[in-house]
């Protein structure tokens, strides 16, 4: 065999070392293919170049795949719009065009249980992270939970994280209640990203109860003011999704014999 398809393996750990991960790995069929189509120089270092680029590329969306925490869902075709009694599908579908995110406005949807909105949600988060952007995926109470930490240096930390992503999404906002102090970190974590970085919010309490979700919080207004600044606001309306699955599956059990 030609003395250039046979592998060196300082050359390995060379190439390994300042970062042609994809070369090094695959470094003896690389040279055969080389050697074999008599590549010259430049197509040799083109298409190094190329198989480095697309390895980077395929490792970098997968490690934004596994730090936004989306999770499973099911996709957008699955998604009955004739469903919900109420739902404004033109606002929706601009949001997967992802201009809000450029534009650092937020998105949110509102509306009662088993809507859609955590799925609707879902799918635009993973839009983002196919297209490029820095997403995370969590719930309110996850948020919150994480924040409750007894050094304010780390909890400093924390709020620096939730306010770097391009996109951060809050899932179920309302579905429990909350003290002040909550409060007050929800309100650090809008106003750390407002007019900067994009929110997805999804709650099934109107704006007006959401005293109710953190009772004697004096920041309430102030959050809500810089949340719906630059937001598109969406209502959902309609009965849960899942409770008429969950009829579907009873008659079709009942039928068989």
């Amino acid at each position: 065999m030609n003395s250039l398809s046979q592998t060196n393996p300082d050359l390995v750990a060379q190439l390994a070392h300042i970062g042609l991960r994809t070369t090094s790995e695959n470094l003896d069929d690389f040279l055969a293919r080389a050697t074999k189509a008599r590549w010259s120089p430049r197509l040799l270092l083109e298409e190094l170049a190329q198989r480095e680029e697309a390895d980077r590329a395929r490792r970098s969306l997968e490690r934004r795949l596994r730090c936004s925490r989306i999770g499973r869902f099911k996709p957008m075709a699955d998604f009955d719009w004739n469903w919900p009694k109420k739902i404004d599908r033109e606002i929706i579908e601009r949001a997967f065009t992802l201009d809000f995110i450029q534009e650092g406005r937020n998105l949110i949807l509102l509306g009662s249980n088993g809507l859609g909105k955590t799925m609707i949600s879902k799918n635009i988060a993973h839009a983002a992270v196919l297209a490029g952007y820095s997403v995370l995926f969590r719930t309110a109470s996850e948020i919150l939970d994480d924040l409750q930490c007894d050094s304010p240096e780390l909890q400093r930390r924390k709020l620096k994280n939730y306010a770097r992503p391009h996109l951060l999404c809050i899932d179920e906002v309302g579905y429990l209640s909350y003290d002040t102090h909550a409060a007050d970190l929800l309100y650090e974590i809008v106003n750390r990203r407002y007019e900067h970085r994009s929110l997805i919010v999804t709650t099934n309490r109107a704006f007006r109860e959401w005293n109710a979700v953190f009772p004697n919080a004096t920041c309430i207004a102030s959050l809500l003011d810089r949340l719906t600044h630059h937001a598109d606001v969406t209502l959902i309306e309609g009965q849960s999704y899942r409770v008429r699955e969950s009829e579907q599956e009873a008659a079709a059990r009942r039928k068989k014999p």
